[in-house]
């Protein structure tokens, strides 16, 4: 368009200067405006003036260039005057922030600015986006390694790793602030609250929290710590607490109750926990509805038979329903919800076959190994450590009996044992004190089930998203530090996962799925919209759908831009266009990505 002016303006100008004129006529009421290419000639005393090309049919834009150049205004083509100077990921980090300044979590954290707080914030962030050490944290916010927008948005120009460390400190010293603000917002007085713990392996052996205990992870050699996370009926998380390695999961629940009534202020609860969690001694002990504490677990296998033996479970009503509540004498003031599930006495028989099989493999080679010509297995302790091994690696010695002698080792199925526990197969108990004017049979096995909740919570914590593990810090609060900042993180991706749902896997419409499922008991169904959207990989509006991590990578293409005017040296930020999958994404969050 520049090159157009030039030409047109050059070839006018050769017998003197031009200009456009704006000429407005009225005629019979209407304005008539015409734009007019002029030069203008002196002969002798005169000026004459003379219309070169009348400009009335070209854009006004264009007129404005051509009157621009003809006052002597230099252009230069977009290219030759903008540069840009760096080109950062953004869309990840603006729905990440953005989400959480939407939950007001920046003022849980503190009320007044400070660096430690922004500190704080970007680790949150950064947990989310992209989990990693807090030397890569650190290295990815600074201005020679960015990775992303987070430290520009963030106003972070430089960051060392022992700042990081520092904000940890100051952060870590107002959890007990933090969650309550949270037990504030997402917990009432009678409130079903869900609790379970998971253990997480630790590098290294300096830390007075890393013990020997309960290996979850499969890691051998490691030390452990304990995580105990407390919940919402919705799996929202509210607080989290890291104990020693070797803490017994009933050890745990004294201090989540203490903190329940004590610091969250809450009189009623109603706690829901596995059968490991909530054991007799602690439902004796710690666990009283007369204090406004009550609870919902499970019976172990052991306690189910006991019911069957004493009559009080008989397993023939369910030839033809799949829950049934009973009383038992040897639970007074207990509701006990039965359920039976085909899927699970199929997965539970399959499990016992395949441990039975291996365990007589390996026994079979230490009966081989007693009777073998050359060198044979002497000794009976010897044979009865090998045997021991593998017991305790296959958890079936109820199973089987055995003879041992200095010379010799045989075994055999008891096969009476193994039927017996094949007639509960499929069979779970739900115990409660919670009275069925307040929570029905139905809603008392729904709720136990939502425990499954928590578990993700843990998956995502450890595996999934935020990646908890490897804890390499040697400080105790720098670890409760560390495992506080992943729960905020997930608290974070909980918020997202909820208004993100449309475009994601997750089925938003969980009542419709419940009116799926003939019955609580039997395994929960998705809706027919989920199950819709996994068919066709695509929404209602045709969007993609995506998993949550892979809709963090989409939206990371969204890039915050840095651009230099070269003719001032000036510069400004300017943001790439949103597709319609990034503009679904921000609509659902409700926040703009230009921040």
């Amino acid at each position: 368009m520049c090159d157009v002016v030039k030409l047109i303006c050059f070839m006018a100008s050769r017998r003197g200067p031009v200009h456009v004129v704006r000429n407005v006529r009225k005629h019979k009421g209407k304005e008539y405006v015409s734009y007019l290419l002029r030069r203008s000639v002196r002969e002798g005393k005169k000026v004459l003036k003379e219309t070169i090309a009348n400009l009335s049919h070209l854009p006004e834009e264009l007129i404005d260039i051509i009157r621009r150049f003809l006052a002597g205004e230099t252009f230069v083509g977009a290219r030759d005057a903008f540069e840009t100077q760096r080109s950062l990921p953004h869309g990840h980090v603006a729905a990440v922030l953005g989400t959480l300044r939407g939950l007001l979590l920046d003022k849980m954290l503190g009320a007044r600015p400070s660096r430690q707080k922004t500190l704080a914030v970007a680790m949150i962030v950064a947990r989310i986006i992209a989990p990693s050490s807090k030397l890569a944290t650190a290295r990815g916010i600074g201005p020679e390694t960015l990775s992303t927008s987070l430290g520009a948005t963030l106003g972070l120009e430089s960051v060392d790793v022992d700042e990081l460390y520092e904000a940890m400190d100051w952060l870590v010293a107002r959890q007990d602030r933090i969650e309550a603000r949270l037990a504030e917002r997402h917990l009432s007085d009678g409130s079903l609250v869900l609790y379970d713990v998971t253990s997480s392996y630790f590098e290294g052996r300096k830390c007075p929290l890393a013990k020997r205990g309960h290996n979850r992870d499969g890691k051998k050699g490691k030390l452990q710590i304990v995580i105990g996370m407390l919940c919402n009926a919705e799996g929202c998380p509210v607080s989290v607490q890291v104990f020693e390695g070797n803490t017994g999961d009933p050890k745990t629940l004294a201090p989540q109750i203490r903190k329940l009534r004590e610091r969250f202020g809450l009189t009623r609860i109603t706690l829901v926990g596995d059968r490991g969690m909530l054991t007799e001694a602690r439902l004796r002990e710690d666990i009283r509805p007369e204090d406004g504490l009550d609870w919902i677990t499970a019976l172990r296998a052991p306690a189910i038979r006991e019911l069957v033996n004493s009559g009080s479970l008989q397993l023939t009503i369910f030839d033809e329903k799949d829950m049934a509540e009973i009383q038992s004498p040897d639970y007074p003031g207990e509701r006990l919800m039965v359920c039976k599930n085909p899927l699970l006495a199929e997965e539970r028989a399959r499990k016992r076959q395949d441990l039975l099989e291996a365990t007589e493999k390996e026994l079979s080679r230490i009966a081989q190994a007693t009777a073998r010509a050359k060198r044979p297995l002497r000794g009976k302790d010897t044979i009865a450590l090998r045997v021991g091994k593998v017991f305790n690696r296959f958890k079936v010695a109820k199973y089987f009996g055995r003879e041992i002698t200095d010379e010799s080792f045989r075994f055999w199925r008891d096969e009476a044992r193994i039927a017996q526990d094949a007639d509960i197969d499929g069979f779970y108990v739900i115990r409660t004190s919670v009275p069925e004017e307040r929570l029905s049979s139905e809603e008392t096995v729904r709720t136990y089930k939502g425990l499954s909740t928590v578990e993700r919570v843990f998956r995502s914590l450890k595996s999934v998203d935020l990646k908890v593990r490897p804890i390499r810090h040697h400080r105790e609060k720098r670890v409760r530090a560390h495992v506080f900042l992943c729960m905020l993180a997930y608290y974070v991706e909980w918020h997202m996962r909820q208004a993100l749902a449309p475009m994601l896997f997750d089925d938003e419409r969980k009542d419709e799925a419940k009116a799926l499922s003939s019955s609580v008991v039997a395994p929960a169904q998705r809706s027919v919209h989920a199950q819709q959207k996994a068919q066709d990989r695509r929404s209602e509006d045709g969007i993609p759908i995506h998993s949550f991590q892979t809709l963090l990578e989409d939206l990371a293409t969204l890039c915050r831009n840095t651009v230099r005017i070269k003719t001032t040296d000036a510069t400004f930020t300017d943001f790439t266009t949103p597709t319609p999958v990034q503009e679904k994404a921000f609509t659902l969050l409700r926040i703009s990505p230009e921040m």
